[in-house]
């Protein structure tokens, strides 16, 4: 399993995760985002909602006026 502290863990699949109702959460696999930052609305696999939205990046100038 790997870790990044700015993202999900990396887990070999394939894998199952029981959730805290019971059910059984189950990905075949050959590697698997399990989420950490519980962001993610397709828990508890990674849908990339750690990373960050709406960069603040100025348009390119207009070179030809």
């Amino acid at each position: 399993m790997a870790l990044d502290p700015q993202g999900p863990a990396l887990v070999e699949g394939p894998v199952e995760i029981v959730l805290d109702d019971g059910t059984v959460a189950r990905s075949d696999r050959f590697m698997v985002a399990v989420c950490t930052c519980r962001r993610s609305r397709t828990c508890p696999w990674c849908d990339t909602s750690h990373r960050a939205r709406g960069r603040n990046v100025s348009p390119p100038e207009d070179r030809n006026p």
